[in-house]
């Protein structure tokens, strides 16, 4: 405190660190030891209190100061020369110039001093906790910012390089994935054809040019025969896009590059042999409104003109005359003749009559469906075909949605049946239906009321016609086939057993907009195709375990085991039931 006083400048830290003058205002000299300095930032004069010990730590040069005046080396002291003894004596004071000559010699002595003392350096102190964090978060917010503007100039770059693309971000997104997937292409021609009681396929159309003019991404990808990945876009919750990715496997997945006869030889082709053997089967393309189901069904379209020689329907009715000349059927004697109608509602009309009149559905005595009135056409050849397709086209109930403007709002069925004669029996009958559009309630909230009342019953259909599937792949002895119309009239293709196949085309839309739509008719296969899966247990079963690998549904296999156990009870005599294998097996089926 000796060296310090009041107005003197010394040398502060601040708290963020900076390092400038102050002026002393106030010297504590008790146990704290606190000077208080003052400075002026613009028109604010600020203040604070200093630890003596900073103010020691920042100002060596004021405490090094006194050397000077100390005993130099040569042990003299540095004084102010006496004055002349003539003035002494005329009690006059030193001129002027005597004056400044002993302040120049004064400051000559000290010179040496002090230039030695100005190149001490300071030690640094120890920085404050706060001052460190406050530096700490500093090059933390800096480091933040730096990477927020490359984001931000690398996001602007990717945008500009295509710059009408409002989804650009996640077809980026979808490039680099499938850049990490793998793709094994196979030719239809290596692969077998499969033969399961329900066949379940999928087909993939391309994008149309509505799509395409919108820049709508591709979301849907076939790395394989089998394999079916959807990208569904989705947002985390600090509103950051990201791709969930959803995977399926079918027996078949056609991609947008596959024709309709790639299609219909692996799913109708191999159907029609099995009604020249004498058993019933059913192929129906399901989806949403626009995925491509009439087209697959009935043919491709040109503008507003279909072309029927490329539909399903049509390349069917050539395989079986293509049948009927095989050596094997041909003694025979089956004739073949087509009927052509549709569901619309809980109504059904003959598309093949003039004036398309409405039919009844009945029981005959023997508990079989009949459609009475429908009209059945002997065909002679593919061209009596196409003119049933074309006449039943033509007529059929079409109607605008928001997902298509000439959508289908029925079931068209399309039926070949084979008889024999002379009594006109029946040999075996291939049902081809095109289903109508299923569609989402949201969808419809801005239709008419004829609209909504037509997308309630389709999707009321739809679910009886999977609840019919579901106990056809479970072998149960319940069908549920009275659960709309389009299930009472396929009853027969869903009672046989063995005799009934079923083939399924799930029609799916690869855009943007429609993935929602695309996930729920995926889901709606795959639930048909896990019932139809591999046995419970592979390999050899015993004899009569037979019925364990006929059926794949959780209830069924439950029971099914524990008869199992029951029997391995009864085969280990009493002492059975104290086998702690069969206990552990039984406590986890319970």
């Amino acid at each position: 405190m000796d060296f310090l006083s009041i107005n003197q400048q010394v040398f502060i830290r601040r708290s963020d660190g900076r390092i400038h003058q102050a002026g002393i205002i106030k010297l504590d000299g008790s146990v704290n030891k606190i000077v208080t300095v003052e400075w002026n930032e613009g028109v604010v004069t600020r203040g604070k209190e200093v630890p003596l010990n900073t103010i020691i730590k920042l100002n060596p040069q004021i405490y090094d100061a006194p050397a000077v005046i100390r005993p130099s080396q040569n042990n003299t002291l540095v004084s102010i020369p006496p004055r002349p003894a003539q003035a002494q004596a005329s009690g006059q004071g030193p001129g002027p110039k005597a004056v400044m000559l002993a302040r120049q010699r004064i400051a000559t002595a000290v010179m040496p001093a002090t230039a030695a003392a100005v190149p001490r350096t300071v030690p640094e102190s120890p920085k404050d906790d706060v001052v460190v964090e406050i530096e700490r978060l500093r090059v933390k917010r800096e480091r933040r910012r730096q990477v927020h503007d490359e984001t931000r100039a690398l996001r602007q770059s990717l945008k500009d390089a295509d710059p009408k693309n409002p989804n650009w971000e996640i077809a980026r997104m979808l490039r680099m994935h499938r850049m990490q997937m793998t793709f094994q292409p196979e030719s239809f021609a290596s692969t077998p054809t499969k033969q399961h009681q329900i066949l379940v396929c999928v087909r993939k159309r391309p994008l149309n040019r509505r799509e395409l003019n919108n820049f709508e991404p591709d979301v849907v990808s076939v790395p394989n025969r089998e394999l079916l990945v959807v990208h569904e876009p989705r947002k985390q919750v600090n509103l950051t896009k990201f791709l969930e990715h959803h995977n399926f496997r079918f027996d078949y997945t056609f991609d947008d590059d596959c024709s309709n006869a790639q299609v219909h030889e692996r799913t109708a082709r191999p159907l029609v042999r099995h009604i020249f053997e004498g058993g019933m089967a059913t192929c129906f393309a399901y989806g949403q409104t626009g995925s491509g189901k009439t087209h697959t069904m009935g043919g491709v379209f040109t503008g507003k003109q279909q072309n029927c020689r490329d539909g399903i329907y049509a390349l069917a009715a050539g395989d079986v005359f293509e049948y009927l000349r095989h050596p094997k059927y041909a003694r025979l004697g089956l004739t073949v003749s087509c009927s052509f109608f549709e569901l619309y509602g809980t109504r059904v009309y003959d598309l093949l009559m003039p004036g398309k009149p409405q039919l009844r559905v009945l029981e005959d005595g023997k508990q079989k469906v009949q459609v009475v009135g429908l009209t059945e056409e002997p065909v002679a050849n593919t061209d009596d075909v196409l003119k049933l397709l074309e006449l039943g086209n033509s007529v059929r109930t079409s109607g605008q949605t928001s997902a298509n403007s000439k959508s289908s709002r029925s079931h068209a069925v399309f039926q070949i049946v084979l008889r024999l004669p002379p009594l006109g029996q029946l040999h075996g009958k291939f049902s081809l239906i095109d289903l109508a559009g299923n569609e989402r309630g949201a969808d419809n909230s801005s239709s008419n009321r004829l609209t909504r009342l037509e997308g309630a019953e389709i999707n009321k259909s739809l679910l009886a016609l999977k609840e019919c599937i579901r106990a056809l792949g479970r072998q149960s002895a319940h069908l549920p086939f009275r659960g709309s119309k389009l299930t009472q009239v396929l009853r027969d293709s869903f009672i046989g057993g063995k005799k009934v196949r079923t083939c399924m085309i799930a029609m799916i839309s690869p855009s943007l907009r429609s993935v929602e739509h695309t996930l729920n008719t995926l889901r709606y296969a795959d639930r048909v195709k896990e019932l139809t899966a591999h046995a419970l247990a592979k390999g050899k079963l015993p004899a009569h375990d037979a019925n364990l690998a006929q059926s794949n549904s959780l209830p069924d296999i439950t029971n099914q085991a524990t008869q199992h156990l029951e029997c391995l009870y009864c085969r280990l005599g009493p002492g059975g039931r104290k086998s702690g294998v069969l206990q552990r097996g039984h406590r986890q089926l319970r």
